[in-house]
């Protein structure tokens, strides 16, 4: 008897090890796993999931994303009124599920740049905030690949000559959000 005891014991010792060997390996594996999902995968998870708040310079946005870049996102903090937010401006996104989407190859290429190119073919006034948090109003006229360019006007003025106050010269790097007015 005491030999069967002794036999079960060690039988037991074993399984707990190969158990315990097991858990180790599975949590190894996970923690390498999430170690590679950037950003804009786990960002991507949550495209049309529900509210969530982005603090930047200058103030808060909430609501659902609509789109992500591998250097932007999309929120809609009211509906129909998008506001494209450069990654690098944001300091703490609060509200989003656990997850991460697929990033495809196009999806890495589609940077910020292409983003503001969308958005400076509509021709449509926008408020641009920098990180130091000014707003300039006006309408971009050109995305270089750094940069872009904008006729400063008063929103609820069309962009014509007359009314372009000053052309200014936006780096990314300066660029927080784009609201379309």
């Amino acid at each position: 008897m005491r030999w069967e005891r002794l036999f079960e014991d060690l039988e037991a010792q074993l399984t707990s090890d190969d158990a315990r060997d097991l858990a180790a390996e599975v949590a190894d594996r996970t923690r390498r796993e999430r170690a590679l999902v950037e950003m804009q995968g786990r960002l991507l998870a949550n495209v049309d999931a529900g509210q969530v708040s982005i603090d930047i310079v200058g103030g808060a946005l909430r609501g659902p994303l609509r789109g992500v870049g591998p250097d932007w996102l999309l929120i809609e903090p009211r509906p129909d009124r998008s506001t494209l937010v450069s990654l690098a401006a944001v300091q703490l996104i609060t509200g989003l599920e656990p997850g991460a989407g697929q990033v495809s190859v196009v999806a890495k290429r589609f940077g910020l740049g292409a983003a503001l190119r969308a958005i400076s073919r509509d021709r449509a006034p926008v408020e641009v905030t920098l990180t130091s948090g000014r707003a300039l109003p006006g309408t971009i006229d050109v995305v270089g690949a750094d940069h872009l360019e904008m006729a400063a006007h008063p929103l609820d003025e069309p962009r014509r000559s007359g009314n372009v106050r000053a052309r200014q010269v936006v780096p990314f790097p300066a660029l927080a959000a784009v609201r379309r007015a």
